[in-house]
C-alpha cells in the first residue's frame, strides 16, 4: 500500500467509525497523540474516541509529503456528532509517522480544541 492510499483509507475508515480498520493501518506499538485525549496506543485512543462519538463526516483538502522523510500530512474538516447528542466543527491536522511498509507509527493530531473540550466533558 502507497503512503496515499493509506492516508486515504485512514480518513475513510476513521469517518465510518470502523476502529479495527483504523488500528489495523497502524503498527503494533502504534500510538496517537491526541490535544483531548493525550498521548495513547492507538487502540486505546480509537476505543475512546469510539465510546464518545455517534457520528463524523470528514472532509478531505489534501494530503502533504515531505521529502526525503516517511511523514505525511493530511488537512480536512471534522464534524464530530457526539453521543451526548452535540456537533463540533472544526479544521483536522494529522501528521502521520509511517514505518518503511508504510504502517503508522505514529499519528499526532493537530486543531482547536476550545469548543470540543467542553463538549465532552473531560
Amino acid at each position: 500500500m502507497t503512503k496515499e492510499e493509506v492516508a486515504h483509507q485512514y480518513l475513510s475508515f476513521l469517518e465510518k467509525g470502523e476502529v479495527d480498520n483504523v488500528v489495523d493501518l497502524f503498527t503494533d506499538d502504534g500510538i496517537v497523540e491526541s490535544p483531548l485525549y493525550g498521548v495513547k496506543p492507538a487502540r486505546t485512543f480509537y476505543k475512546l474516541l469510539s465510546e464518545d462519538t455517534s457520528s463524523s463526516e470528514l472532509k478531505f483538502d489534501g494530503v502533504f509529503f515531505e521529502n526525503n522523510t516517511n511523514r505525511i500530512s493530511l488537512l480536512f474538516d471534522y464534524k464530530w456528532s457526539l453521543k451526548n447528542g452535540k456537533v463540533i466543527e472544526f479544521k483536522v491536522v494529522d501528521i502521520i509517522e509511517l514505518t518503511t511498509e508504510n504502517k503508522i507509527k505514529k499519528l499526532a493530531i493537530i486543531y482547536d480544541t476550545v469548543g470540543a473540550r467542553n463538549l465532552i466533558n473531560k
